[in-house]
């Protein structure tokens, strides 16, 4: 439904700017949820996009930089004037400001800096990485002195109105601004008036520093279910929170990540609208990895070119010893790279999930062997052959457990991405050794495949 509201409101902003009614386009644009209205602005060519931008106001300015994507929000920001730049990243939340302001030239974020009115909020949070736990915090957050009391606190709420991003648990925070507990909003509403914060507040709170890893500030944020995660200096003292609506961005930035690498595309940021010429500089060179240990896989098949030639049939059960293989070392690995990403995987005990998925692909292999087997002897009429096949079959898939798991902890162990180089690693294996074991039992048994 939402995306015909979009395509239905992209016809009536077109036909508008074409008769020259740049407030009715507008009028029809902000109908739309912010979301939405940057998905059907995107959409839009470059020349209505110029026609409409010096139109909108501050407000539906900062909403639309909000929810573009990165490199398309740079572009906009890139083509407004400076003065009217800074006034849509002051009307921004501090951390999406940063965002926008670390994608722009150094020379266009000075000139911006120096005309906005809130530049404190913002300059803190561009000296750190996106990926981080400070490249993800807002300045923008409430904080409460442990002395308030309940009635207090609420009148202050009331005053300064927060806004409805606000996180329900509020931050509580001593003289020297460092963090001592929070409290939630319903305890600070049904609290006596007179009582003071101190009292009901939670002094054991969940933070952050600010060079962690935007992947562990995820799995704390699940995992204790918080809506708002602090970020503290190594002295304790608050420098910003992290909320839920920033989970939601690492947790796909993360999700994409990770699916990317295991399909050995190195950069997260592709996608189908990347350039033909970014696509291929960052995908070429995988498939360059991946032809190199194709070559090996083709050569271990090249030492057993007499038997293939003797027993011609070999030749058509291979793609099976491979594809089988490989895809029981893709469950492995998937399995694998996950738990290691969530944190469920403990180095120490990783022998124990390395024999476990061993038993696994024995079990796997035994089972999809005697299928396999059968289904040849029932095919080809030829049960040493089935034998052969269902063999290899049960060592190949043994050998994909195996390394389905040894290769991304070995890979961690020697702080390297698990997700990146794992399934190019464990393919060359699978195959390599899947032709080898099949190819060499169909040499002890040759007599009996003639």
């Amino acid at each position: 439904m939402e995306q015909k509201e979009i395509d239905l409101t992209l016809d009536e902003v077109r036909t508008a700017l074409e008769s020259g009614n740049v407030l009715d386009a507008i009028a029809a644009l902000i109908r739309l949820h912010p979301a939405d209205r940057a998905e059907a602005f995107s959409d839009l060519d470059d020349e209505d996009q110029a026609t409409l931008l010096p139109r909108l106001d501050i407000s539906t300015m900062a909403d639309l930089l909000e929810e573009l994507e990165d490199d398309e929000a740079a572009d906009v920001a890139e083509v407004l004037p400076t003065e009217r730049l800074a006034d849509v990243l002051d009307e921004m939340e501090p951390d999406e400001a940063a965002d926008v302001l670390g994608d722009l030239p150094p020379q266009r974020v000075a000139e911006a800096l120096a005309e906005m009115e809130d530049a404190n909020e913002v300059i803190p949070l561009l000296g750190y990485p996106d990926e981080t736990a400070g490249g993800l915090m807002t300045t923008s957050y409430i904080a409460l002195r442990p002395q308030t009391t309940a009635l207090q606190a609420i009148s202050f709420l009331r005053e300064i109105s927060p806004e409805e991003e606000t996180p329900y648990y509020l931050n509580v925070i001593d003289r020297n601004r460092r963090l001592v507990g929070v409290v939630g909003l319903r305890e600070l509403v049904i609290a006596e008036p007179e009582k003071r914060i101190e009292t009901f507040m939670d002094p054991n709170v969940v933070h952050v520093s600010a060079d962690t890893d935007q992947e562990e500030v995820a799995r704390l944020m699940v995992r204790y279910d918080l809506a708002a995660l602090p970020v503290v200096d190594p002295t304790g003292v608050l420098m910003g929170v992290i909320t839920y609506d920033d989970l939601v961005d690492v947790l796909e930035d993360e999700a994409t990540e990770d699916i990317y690498r295991l399909a050995n595309v190195s950069d997260p940021d592709l996608s189908i609208n990347s350039s033909i010429g970014l696509s291929v500089r960052r995908r070429l060179p995988w498939l360059y990895l991946n032809a190199l240990t194709a070559f090996f896989a083709s050569w271990v098949i090249s030492q057993f070119e007499s038997i293939i030639a003797q027993v011609a049939v070999l030749a058509v059960f291979l793609s099976v010893v491979a594809g089988l293989g490989g895809n029981s070392a893709t469950q492995s690995l998937a399995i694998i790279v996950r738990a290691i990403a969530l944190g469920e995987l403990e180095m120490d005990g990783a022998w124990r999930t390395i024999l476990k998925e061993a038993a696994i692909g024995l079990l796997q292999g035994t089972f999809v062997g005697v299928a396999a087997g059968f289904g040849v002897y029932l095919w080809k009429g030829n049960a040493v052959m089935g034998l052969v096949l269902g063999l290899a079959l049960l060592g190949n898939m043994l050998v994909a457990g195996i390394f389905g798991t040894l290769v991304p902890v070995g890979l961690k162990v020697l702080r390297l991405d698990p997700a990146l180089a794992s399934s190019v690693l464990v393919t060359a294996v699978t195959d390599s050794v899947g032709f080898a074991l099949f190819l060499s039992l169909a040499m002890i048994f040759l007599p009996h495949l003639r």
